[in-house]
């Protein structure tokens, strides 16, 4: 690749220049994109407004848009040719998390007409999809000026918090076909800030819906068929709701002995449906609960769900109740590749850290002062604004986990790792010295313009670099391709190749919490009005 000038000791081309200045001739589309973003804060699998604002914007900027993809109607995928040759894959995450609604202010507040209970940005995916999105537009602009071939391919992934989009996408192909994938997220937790992940790469996740139905309560307690007595004091079947408060309390007593204490792995639960709103002595038909469980290895997930099951057998059989498990994702660990790494860490060094001015820092003083806090000189992390090499974060990663434990963490973009070269890195989102911090600070730091503006500007910078460095480098690429084969035993179907694990439909019918309107107007499907709430 011709070498042409010099940034902050790497060196770019003229595609990438123009990359670069295309992103800082945006920044104000950004701006207002991210906050766009941030203020739907839909959540998983009803990000409806969310996609269809990028699925319009996509198509405004010349790229043809499959909806719905994979059979997710709030995925898409969106493609753009500048001829034939090499095709480099992005994406854009955009669900938000249920219970934690923030407005982009200063204070403690919930989104204008929301109470707290609503959806709200936590990571931030709002600023992970602009940054994707900024990145991607500036390729194709530095593609159009420069005549470069090749092509564009950007997903968007609903559901990431449960894991959810990534590995049906996957096994229907989206990922097929490509010489990259690049995988931005934001981060703040020391050491993957501002860095690349090299060999110690998030693990495998499994996540589930059990379903209790209770449909046959005339069979609870007489044998001999003898009816029900209509009598409010007559035994009644226990039902749904009893089989999912002993499975929710079975799993809690019985999780220390599913899996060993080596390894670093978590399971969490929520509940969906349970009982009806009227309180009458009849037996709840319908109850579920979702679990997720991140661990490093498959054989992990497999040890833990015979045990779940176990549990929910039991459950229903002691409440005269079916039970049945829906699979919500199943998620392969993933997989490392040092030469797209070095792409992306090279693409970094020209790039540097995100750095917050002082119209971020006067957010950042309001907050502590709002917070009772003497503001502090430099208010924000100072790793925030320094980048790590890979290879010392992955030596700090590394301290605190054993040697046999090859992954760590979790995220979906492992998916993606199986069927391209993948690169995953960070870009430091705000955050404070001090603390503790009430979880809403996060929040609002991922959604005030100054203070979240810098994180994305520096990622779509970044993803441009980095993208355009594969399209015009064929050594970089021909090099990240090999490292492909050789990992995986031979590319896709290699011997040492993990399949997708995807054999079950899109998990978008069960009540996942959202957004509603009704006569009272638009709100979420906890009401607002709710004291407290």
């Amino acid at each position: 690749m011709a070498r042409e000038t010099e940034l902050s000791g790497a060196q770019i081309t003229g595609a990438q220049k123009t990359a670069l200045a295309a992103v800082q001739a945006r920044a104000g589309e950004l701006s207002d994109w991210c906050a766009t973003i941030f203020d739907f804060g839909e959540t998983a699998w009803r990000e409806y407004r969310s996609a269809e604002w990028y699925v319009a914007r996509l198509r405004a900027e010349g790229f043809s848009v499959e909806e719905g993809s994979a059979g997710m109607p709030t995925a898409f995928c969106a493609e753009w040719s500048n001829g034939d040759g090499p095709v480099v894959g992005m994406y854009a995450e955009y669900d938000a998390v249920p219970g934690n609604c923030q407005a982009a202010t200063t204070r403690r507040e919930p989104r204008a007409g929301l109470g707290f209970q609503a959806g709200g940005h936590t990571d931030p995916h709002s600023g992970l999809g602009i940054g994707a999105l900024g990145g991607l537009l500036a390729i194709k602009t530095a593609m159009e000026k420069h005549n470069i071939p090749g092509g564009l391919r950007f997903t968007g992934e609903p559901a990431e918090k449960v894991r959810g989009s990534k590995p049906i996408h996957a096994a229907k192909g989206y990922y097929d076909g490509l010489a990259g994938m690049l995988s931005f997220h934001p981060f703040y937790m020391l050491p993957m800030c501002n860095t690349v992940r090299w060999d110690t790469h998030c693990g495998a996740a499994y996540a589930m819906i059990y379903r209790f139905i209770c449909d046959a309560p005339q069979d609870w307690g007489h044998s001999d068929g003898a009816p029900i007595p209509q009598s409010h004091s007559a035994v009644r079947a226990p039902g749904a709701n009893d089989a999912l408060n002993l499975m929710y309390l079975t799993s809690k007593s019985l999780r220390e002995s599913m899996l060993s204490h080596q390894g670093g792995w978590s399971l969490s639960e929520a509940i969906l449906t349970a009982g009806q709103a009227t309180a009458d002595n009849l037996p709840a038909g319908l109850a579920e609960i979702q679990y997720m469980l991140r661990v490093p290895t498959l054989a992990m997930a497999e040890t833990v769900t015979e045990a779940l099951d176990r549990n929910a057998a039991a459950a229903a059989a002691m409440t005269g109740c079916r039970w049945e498990r829906h699979w919500v994702c199943k998620s392969r660990p993933g997989l490392a590749n040092h030469a797209m790494a070095d792409i992306v860490w090279q693409a970094m060094q020209a790039v540097g850290a995100p750095q917050w001015d002082a119209a971020a820092v006067a957010a950042a003083h309001d907050i502590q002062r709002n917070l009772g806090i003497a503001p502090m000189d430099d208010p924000f992390i100072p790793e925030m604004s320094r980048l790590i090499a890979p290879q010392d974060a992955e030596a700090i990663l590394r301290r605190d986990l054993p040697p046999s434990q090859t992954h760590s963490t979790s995220d979906d973009y492992t998916d993606m790792c199986w069927h391209a070269p993948t690169a995953r890195f960070y870009v430091a989102r705000p955050a404070l010295r001090g603390g503790p911090y009430p979880p809403w600070v996060m929040n609002a730091l991922g959604g005030i313009p100054t203070t979240i503006d810098p994180m994305v500007r520096t990622a779509a910078s970044i993803l441009a670099l980095s993208a355009l460095r594969l399209l015009q480098d064929a050594g970089a690429r021909d090099a990240a391709m090999n490292e492909f084969r050789q990992r995986t035993g031979g590319g896709i179907g290699g011997a040492d190749w993990i399949p997708p694990l995807c054999d079950y439909d899109p998990p978008i019918h069960f009540r996942w919490p959202e957004y509603v309107t009704t006569h009272r107007g638009r709100d979420w499907w906890i009401p607002s009005a709710m004291p407290g709430a």
